[in-house]
């Protein structure tokens, strides 16, 4: 720290005032222009600055008659003024350098993190409510707070790409991705023989890239203070687990976390997946003791500390928290039924009739018990999904193996996750390898020859396939009413197939597109981004994208018309549209199913409907059971070993009351874990105060738009309103802010009007504006800049002005200020530089000044309406006069800053309170404050009549 000049002090340097920022180095001065953007802050070192340029103590040059303008552009300056700032006042340090501005509900987990002297939390809110944004907040005020430097995201690789676009748009951190494909040219980049992870500060990575032991240990060594792993469910431990994929995952973050210093956010919608030993290998990666815990035994004592690590909120609340506006979507939710075909019923029936055949072989060897089992159950899944995915399997099945090759390579738990679809990452190929490795007799060669034959009729005859129809009449429907749908496929067959079909069908202007992990995951992105340009689309996906990508921007209704066989993966589908930020108000959100399936009607009675009852009840999802797999394999083996569809619908009935009373059982873990993880303790309207006032102090998305659009009008910029935003013609505009405000795709083709919105969600073809756009800092510096003129400026900007108006019954003067106060952690040392705009005026009757507070000084200036002109003249003596005095307030302004600064610890106290712990030193107002306007409003004139 340079202790001869104190932060939050003006210099001047280089013919340019600067405001001196908190330095860690004593002979580096540190400093920012005045009302100068972070990116332009400067270090000064301070041994040759002396030789060569000096560094001079300055004052701010306070309003002069000369700077006279239109009375309505004084609340352009204000608001000017506060948009710009960035450090703003307040216990988050974070607030004024966010492009967005969060519900109080998503500060929650902020408030938690604060709590700790290392952050360590898992964030399990429901999908869609805004697990990234609650991220997000942590590692900026984490940043800002001095307490980390450098950070990693640990993702899936498809979500690697969102990440660095979401840290990039709400945050303007530039991230680096690193995974295989980006690996080779960071290595270029860097200077010396420390590994990328050393000198990238901003990282985000792909987990399949640095889960491996070589990767693991160069990552250990050069590892953020901060690491966010996303997803996390993925890198849970199960029991006995023998898949090397997870062990990998589970070993990095395990290793991670012991470095006790290590900040550490998880992030998953699914924690639990209904064993509780996953579950607690997630908790024990925040606190190793987590890991001995028995979820049916817990005493008070450890529900109170566990919830100090672990958020889970469902839905409900949130739409309930403060009486917010949570922006949520309503949801259309419906079942429709199709009837198979009797030619599909009767492929169906001799294909149960042929699986059967295979899986009912006598024999003593297990492997080939098994391995037959699932080549049925795989024949049958994926022939219920479509007639082409059907056609593949039979036709797939001639590269045969030999049965000891095969059983070497294929592992029991990755079929199983497979067909019964726990944990399988989101695999749309089809199983066919099963079917090959399968040794078959003679009778058994003939039969899938004849299935194979009845499969190709089915596809090449679409009138047979019901479900198809009853598909595409769907979408017709939901095109005509505006929507844009996505429609989920289990295998990539059955995408193309749907794709296929539809194309045939629907107008050449709906742009119909299947996405299958066929693609890359940049290719899938771009893709999506692709069809986000064309007006009408229908997106035929598989579940390669039910996970974590957001498709909200562009989507706002799912078919599922393949059932999951997991009942969470519904929710998991559904969250890509119906989740925090979708434009639309309302979504749909439908499911196919065969009423003359049993299969199909299993799976929707028993699990689907059950387990949507009970999630409906408790707000979060629950286990299928202890074991979802065993579940299914009890399901599928029954249709095995029935011969009728009559014999197969008595046993289910038999089944429903045992699966009923197991997932009553999950009900009631459910309810106790979110009774442990709601959080519903943390003070919901200190954080509603807390916000509001930064609202007031650095302005709320209201103010941005009214700013905006009144700034631009200002300066001769034609903005026409309508039902979205703006439509804006930039032609006027300084050159600069025209560039700032293009697209470059605009700016490519010669375009001067653009359309904006200042609302989140933002509509279609409008660009969002938010407080820290470029456009709006550059607009800001601008119309401050202007209204500083010595002279005047040829804007009208005003600094100061005189006006009559029947607002005030005698002479007041409005005064605004710009304060600064040096605030310093008691634990940490760390100071910073906490800026507000305030508002305050004064009456005088006689020697006694009369003060005015912020709310009406407020109202006065927005609302003071000017009766007539006064001459430049007129304004200048009164003017004149009014400034000469303020020497002689100057004890009257200090108090001002000196109260702001005792408000700013008193919401540091409430703060404190809040988070039950750190504490600060008294905020020091650097004094005086600066004087940015003075207006002086005078009251009507009598009438002489």
């Amino acid at each position: 720290m340079n202790n001869k000049y104190s932060p939050g002090n003006l210099v001047r340097y280089r013919n340019r005032d600067w405001m001196v920022l908190p330095s860690n180095e004593d002979n580096i001065l540190l400093v920012k222009p005045l009302g100068g953007s972070d990116e332009e802050t400067t270090g000064i070192f301070m041994p040759l600055a002396k030789d060569i340029e000096t560094v001079e103590k300055a004052s701010f040059k306070e309003p002069t008659p000369n700077q006279i303008g239109n009375f309505e552009t004084a609340k352009l300056l204000y608001n000017a003024s506060r948009l710009s700032l960035r450090n703003a006042a307040g216990p988050f340090r974070s607030m004024g350098k966010l492009s967005f501005r969060p519900r109080s509900y998503q500060v929650v987990p902020l408030v938690m993190a604060l709590k700790q002297d290392v952050t360590r939390l898992l964030i399990a809110d429901d999908v869609g409510i805004g697990k990234t944004i609650e991220a997000l907040l942590i590692i900026k005020e984490l940043i800002e707070r001095g307490e980390i430097k450098k950070f990693a995201v640990i993702c899936p690789p498809h979500l690697c790409e969102q990440w660095q676009q979401e840290l990039k748009d709400k945050l303007d951190i530039d991230a680096e991705i690193i995974r295989s494909s980006t690996a080779s040219r960071l290595d270029r980049m860097v200077p010396d023989d420390r590994s990328v992870f050393y000198h990238v500060p901003y990282q985000v990575i792909s987990v399949d890239y640095i889960k491996t032991d070589k990767r693991r240990g160069i990552f250990l060594n050069d590892c953020p203070e901060l690491v966010v792993v996303d997803e996390a469910h993925t890198c849970a431990l199960p029991k006995g687990a023998s898949s090397k994929n997870q062990q990998q995952r589970y070993n990095l973050i395990h290793d991670i976390a012991a470095n006790k210093n290590r900040h550490l956010v998880l992030l998953t919608a699914t924690p639990h997946s209904g064993k509780d030993e996953e579950f607690l290998s997630l908790l024990g990666l925040l606190n190793p003791s987590f890991r001995q815990l028995n979820f049916e035994q817990l005493e008070q004592a450890d529900r109170r500390k566990i919830a100090q690590y672990f958020i889970q909120r469902k839905r409900e609340n949130i739409r309930r928290w403060l009486n917010e506006d949570t922006l949520f979507p309503e949801r259309d939710s419906k079942e429709v039924a199709f009837t198979l075909s009797e030619d599909t019923k009767a492929f169906y029936n001799q294909l149960v009739a042929f699986a059967r055949g295979i899986s009912d072989v006598k024999t003593d060897n297990e492997n080939t018990r098994l391995l037959r089992s699932w080549a049925a159950i795989a024949l049958i899944k994926g022939a219920m999904s479509s007639p082409a995915m059907a056609q593949e399997m039979l036709a797939n099945r001639h590269a045969k193996l030999t049965l000891e090759e095969e059983l070497t390579e294929i592992s029991t738990d990755a079929v199983e996750n497979t067909l019964f679809e726990e944990n399988d990452f989101g695999v749309d190929f089809s199983r066919s390898d099963l079917l090959n490795a399968v040794d078959y007799r003679t009778a058994e060669l003939e039969g899938l020859t004849k299935l194979l034959k009845q499969a190709e009729f089915l596809n090449e005859n679409t009138e047979t396939d019901f479900k198809i129809k009853h598909t595409i009449d769907l979408i017709r429907k939901w095109l005509k009413e505006g929507f844009q749908p996505i429609i989920f496929c289990h295998y990539i067959a059955t995408a193309k197939y749907v794709e296929e079909k539809l194309k045939e069908v629907l107008p050449k202007n709906v742009l119909v597109q299947a996405i299958t992990s066929e693609l890359a995951d940049e290719q899938r992105k771009e893709e999506i981004g692709r069809m986000g340009e064309q007006e009408k689309r229908v997106l035929v996906a598989t579940d390669c994208l039910s996970e974590g990508i957001n498709l909200q921007d562009h989507f706002n209704a799912v078919l599922h018309y393949d059932l999951p066989w997991n009942p969470n993966r519904i929710e998991q589908r559904e969250g890509r549209v119906d989740r925090f930020g979708q434009a639309s108000k309302d979504i749909k959100t439908y499911m196919l199913y065969g009423e003359n399936n049993p299969m199909d009607k299993f799976i929707l009675e028993v699990l689907i409907r059950k387990v949507r009852e009970i999630q409906k009840s408790i707000g979060v999802t629950i286990p299928i059971g202890e074991n979802n797999k065993s579940l299914m394999t009890e399901l599928t083996q029954k249709i095995l070993k029935t011969a009728s569809e009559t014999e197969q619908l008595i046993l289910f009935a038999e089944d429903k009351i045992r699966i009923d009373n197991e997932l009553e059982m999950a009900r009631k873990k459910g309810e106790n874990l979110r009774s442990i993880f709601a959080q519903e303790s943390v003070d919901a309207e200190a954080i509603k105060k807390d916000l509001q006032e930064v609202d007031e102090a650095i302005g709320d998305p209201k103010v941005v738009e009214n700013f905006t659009v009144f700034a631009l009008q200002s300066l001769g910029a034609s903005v026409i309103s309508d039902f979205d935003g703006y439509k804006v013609q930039t032609t006027n505009l300084p050159k600069h802010l025209q560039i700032s405000l293009l697209s470059k795709t605009e700016k490519l083709k010669g375009k001067t009007e653009v359309k904006i919105a200042f609302n989140s969600p933002t509509p279609k073809g409008y660009q969002y504006i938010g407080r820290n756009h470029r456009f709006v800092e550059q607009l800001c510096h601008y119309i401050v800049s202007n209204a500083f003129e010595e002279k005047g400026n040829s804007y009208g900007l005003a600094r100061t002005s005189v006006i009559q108006t029947e607002s005030v019954q005698s002479k007041t003067t409005l005064v605004m200020f710009r304060v600064r106060n040096v605030v310093k952690e008691v634990r940490s040392k760390n100071e910073s530089v906490a800026e507000e705009m305030y508002l305050w005026g004064y009456r005088e009757n006689g020697n006694i000044l009369q003060d005015i507070d912020f709310e009406t000084s407020n109202k006065l200036l927005n609302e003071s309406i000017p009766l007539s002109n006064m001459s430049i003249e007129q304004q200048q003596q009164i003017l004149t006069l009014e400034l000469n005095s303020f020497e002689n307030k100057k004890d009257a302004f200090i108090e001002i800053a000196t109260q702001r600064a005792d408000r700013l610890v008193e919401a540091h106290g409430r703060f404190k309170t809040l988070i039950g712990g750190r504490s600060y030193e008294k905020s020091t107002p650097v004094l005086p404050p600066d004087v940015m306007g003075v207006y002086i409003l005078l009251p009507k004139p009598k009438s002489l009549f």
